[in-house]
């Protein structure tokens, strides 16, 4: 069984960014998108799903979608200048059915920061 977690940062104000919308998708052969889990982080900024190994395709692409503009929507902060940026989009693949993925997000409201951890 795969893994996959995050945990997303403010960087704005340096909290943790809960309740931030976070979808998984895996790109078709012919480049729709099927939905494989939809969910919030939790009050402290943490998601952990866990993917059945079966599930998993290790030829395909898959791309991890966190709706940052909806939680600085709810934030009350008061930036200058546009907010463009409403969605971070992470396109990946999961070459180990069995592995633990874990991509923390540090977002602004135009910026973003994502990486691989273990």
């Amino acid at each position: 069984m795969a893994t996959l977690s995050t945990h997303t940062l403010n960087s704005v104000d340096g909290t943790h960014a809960g309740q931030v919308g976070v979808s998984l998708a895996r790109v078709a052969p012919d480049g729709s998108r099927v939905p494989v889990f939809s969910k919030h982080t939790d009050a402290g900024g943490r998601l952990s799903e866990r993917i059945d190994s079966a599930q998993v395709d290790t030829a395909a692409d898959y791309e991890l979608v966190f709706q940052t503009g909806a939680y600085f929507a709810t934030c009350g902060l008061v930036l200058p200048g546009l907010r463009l940026q409403k969605e971070v989009v992470v396109r990946f693949c999961m070459p180990d059915p069995e592995a633990a993925y874990h991509m923390p997000l540090v977002m602004a409201p135009n910026g973003y920061s994502v990486w691989l951890s273990s």
